[in-house]
């Protein structure tokens, strides 16, 4: 399985940003770490507290679940930037906002130059702009464009293509 790089997840490090200990996060959950969410099974286990490493472990193993939800809804190829871009968006607002956004429908159209502005549609919380969700979607925007989009027509070493038409 396709895996986020160490830009991708220094990406979403810096924007969850890190507590080594439990806090409850804006939307009201208990959450420690980079943005883990504790279930109530793990509060006893966080009680003392993680260090960094650890708190890196834990992200690994948390945004598997994004990588997962991008490689289902995405059905053309991506670079690394493009994939960590949309793990990055995904692992914030979710599978479901991916899901339902216009966001997938133009990645998976090709349209890749219109996925910035689309990223900068997801800045809104409780009807507020939210300057550090701004300033998430601009690196993840940023991210999206760091590399050119992978080519699926393949080439002869001439230069031409090899798609019959």
């Amino acid at each position: 399985m396709r895996h986020v790089t160490e830009e991708g997840l220094n990406l979403i490090k810096r924007f969850e940003g890190f507590s080594p200990t439990i806090y409850i996060c804006p939307a009201g959950y208990p959450t420690i770490g980079y943005g883990h969410v504790v279930l109530a099974h793990e509060q006893d286990q966080f009680v003392a507290g993680i260090t960094p490493d650890q708190a890196t472990e834990l992200l690994r193993k948390d945004v598997r679940i994004a990588e997962r939800a991008v490689l289902r809804l995405i059905s053309v190829p991506l670079t690394d930037g493009q994939f960590d871009a949309l793990v990055s968006f995904t692992f914030n607002l979710g599978a479901g906002a991916l899901q339902r956004s216009t966001l997938r429908r133009k990645v998976n159209r090709g349209e890749h130059q219109a996925v910035p502005a689309e990223l900068m549609k997801w800045v809104w919380a409780a009807g507020k702009k939210l300057p550090g969700l701004v300033r998430r979607r601009q690196a993840e925007g940023g991210a999206y464009v760091s590399e050119p989009t992978p080519n699926t027509e393949m080439r002869r070493d001439d230069g031409k293509s090899m798609l019959k038409g």
